[in-house]
Formats: C-alpha cells, structure tokens, sequence
C-alpha cells in the first residue's frame, strides 16, 4: 500500500510541476520578430457543420467580413443534414456550398469531402472553424503572417462567446487554462502549441495530403498534432488571433464534451507514448515525447479534486506519506491555475460558478467509468449563442 502510494504521490507532484512550469512560462513577456516578406496566401475557410441551422447563417456571414483581401479567400460551408430553409438562405451568400447527407456523420468526413471537392491548386491556406466560430475581422491576416514565418500550422486564440451560465463560465475559463498551459507557455520555451480542434490554419497542400489518413469520430486534432510533431513539425500559436467559440452551459453537455476527450487522449496515449519514447532516445524528439507525456495527465478539475481529498484524508487518517507534502502540491496546482487564469475571471460570477466545481468533479470521476469508446461515437453538441451576444473581454 505504501509503494502505491508513493507511485501515486510522484505521478501527481510530477504532473503539478510540468503544468507550474508552463504556467510561469505563460506569462512571460516575449516579442515576436517577423522575419522575410508577408505574401496574401489564398485561404479556404472550412466550417463543417451537422445541423447547425440555428447559428450557421450568421457564422457565414460573420466569416466574409474579414479584413483580407475578398479574393484572397472563400468560405466553405459543409452543411450535413441542415433544412432545407437553411441551405436556402445560405445559397444567397457568396460562399462555396456543399449539402450533404452523410450516412455516418464525423469531422473529419466533411473536411475531406471539402477537400476533395474545392479545385486543385487553388489554395494555399485552409482555416479550420466549429459552426459556431466567430473569427474577429483580423484572424486571417494574422494567421497569414505565421504562416509567412515557415509553420505549417497555427492555432489562433479561442475565447469564449458567452458567460450566460455557472458552467459557461467554468468551460471558459478551462479553455484559457488551457490556452496558457498548453499553447502559451510551450511557445514561450519554444516548443510546440497543441491544436484544439478549430480557430487552425494549415499550409493547404500539407493539411489535405495529412487528412488523406485520417478518418476518426473525435481528437483529429490530436492525431494531426501527433503526425505533426513525429515528423520534426513546428506548431505556432497567436494568442491575440480570436475566435469566439459557444461554451457549454449545463453539466450535462460539460461531463458528456470530456468524456469524448478523455477518451480520445487516453487512446492517443496508448499509441504513441512507446513511439514517443523511442524517437525521444534515438533522435532527440523532444516535442513529441513532450505531446505523449501531456496526454498522460489527468484533467485539471480531477486533479485539483484528487488532490484536495489526499490532502484531506492524509491529515484526518495520518497516512505514510506527510500530510504536509500532499497539501504542498495540492497549493501549488492552486497557484498554477490562478496564474493561468485571465484577469477578467477575477469577478464575483467566477465566485459562484467556482461553486459548482465538485459537481463538475463528480461528473468527471462518473465519466471515467464510461470513458471506453467514447471517441468512436458521433455525439453532437447543438449551439444556439448568436455572435450579438458576445460578451468581449480579455
């Protein structure tokens, strides 16, 4: 029991400081030179979305007012299964559209399927957005610039388009954690961001090829992360390149959206950490052994709830391991997220949502148990935030 313990105290105070590290890394002032000539790269905009009918007609518009030039760029809509009165209204807009029906209805199959559609040779830059994504009218350009710079892939800011519930609040400020853990703070000690899904761009020709072998229900953007970084790929993030995203605002959707990440990052774990390990002592690839470690941790509402409660029992039961130890960790997770989290949290709704964090804890400890296969079935999370309701603050 001892040495159980002592595993489980090392794998979480090693985990407490890989994500202190980066913390303090994230808010490190660092300013970017450009370097060579910009060139206006011609950007496809994809947006797939399944029956997204109730906020799709404002994202596409929304997503032609970008300040790029108009020809520099079109906006592709992958509409599956959307009604008919949508795809009406949608075909009075200036973008490309394609109706589709799929039988099995994934991410990844409408990407491609716009892929293969969009004439060849026409793009040199493909933007990745949810049907829900707002892109401010400078996203573009800006990530235009990075790719100016030589990556291959950029992953703009994604911030939150509402505050309107306890559990808005409590995703958004997991994504900024997130965005200063795992995007920020990398770059800041100058490796990779990780990729979230949407708010991307990719070199075109360099996407479409690497989509070719992927076709997965959820985490394509960890298996493009991974085939990115096993390749000696760089990926930038812009942290003032915004997209506004539709959190989630009820516990219901929260624990359900986890679970299908959970399952997919323990899954991608699986495959790559002995790979990962291998390419670290061979050839020295640090960013990918960095990835596959990443993937090995647990969320951070598990982690600060697990470590409250050894905290907890080890003062109450005198466990082995010194009480103080345990609650030394557990502050300096606490330290570590209010140094991740944005100064706008800093508000009295925070205080209250803060509130629901055990429920949400219980959730995920629930979620855990049925966490099998998770990111093999299509479970779609409607949206309905419009884009007047955006509440901008950073």
């Amino acid at each position: 029991m001892f040495v159980l313990q002592i595993i489980l105290f090392i794998y979480l105070a090693s985990t407490v400081i890989y994500l202190f590290v980066f913390s303090v890394a994230s808010i490190l002032p660092v300013k970017r030179k450009l370097n060579g000539i910009i060139v206006n790269r011609k950007f496809a905009v994809i947006i797939p979305g399944y029956m997204e009918d109730e906020v799709i007609i404002e994202v596409a518009k929304e997503a032609l007012k970008q300040n790029y030039p108009k020809d520099k760029f079109d906006v592709v809509i992958v509409a599956d299964k959307f009604g008919r009165e949508t795809i009406t209204k949608l075909k009075r807009l200036p973008v490309i559209l394609f109706d589709e029906q799929f039988k099995i209805s994934t991410k990844t199959r409408a990407i491609n399927h716009a892929l293969r559609l969009l004439p060849e040779n026409e793009y040199d830059a493909v933007c990745i957005l949810d049907a829900d994504n707002i892109m401010e009218t400078d996203f573009l350009t800006k990530m235009n610039k990075a790719l100016s710079q030589g990556f291959l892939a950029v992953q703009g800011h994604r911030i939150a388009k509402n505050l309107n519930t306890s559990f808005a609040i409590l995703d958004a400020m997991s994504e900024e954690i997130n965005n200063q853990l795992f995007r920020k703070g990398p770059r800041r000690l100058g490796l990779s961001s990780a990729l979230i899904g949407s708010a991307m761009a990719f070199d075109y020709q360099f996407f479409k090829t690497m989509m070719q072998d992927i076709e997965v229900v959820g985490g394509f953007d960890k298996e493009l992360e991974l085939n990115l970084l096993s390749n000696g790929n760089k990926i930038e993030y812009i942290n003032d390149a915004y997209v506004y995203d539709e959190k989630v605002q009820n516990v219901k959707v929260f624990t359900q959206q986890r679970r299908r990440w959970l399952s997919a990052q323990f899954h991608y774990f699986g495959m790559h950490f002995r790979p990962a390990v291998v390419a670290l002592i061979k050839n020295g690839n640090v960013e990918y052994f960095n990835k596959a470690y990443h993937y090995m941790q647990l969320p951070r509402i598990i982690l600060l709830g697990m470590l409250f409660l050894l905290s907890v029992s080890a003062f109450v039961f005198n466990q082995p391991i010194c009480p103080n130890c345990w609650f030394a960790v557990f502050l300096l997770l606490v330290i570590t997220l209010l140094l991740a989290i944005p100064k706008r949290f800093y508000e009295i709704s925070t205080l209250k949502a803060l509130l629901y964090l055990p429920i949400g804890f219980a959730f995920m400890l629930l979620s855990l148990l049925k966490i099998r296969g998770a990111n093999k079935k299509f479970i779609h999370t409607k949206h309905t935030y419009n884009a007047f309701q955006i509440k901008k603050k950073r």
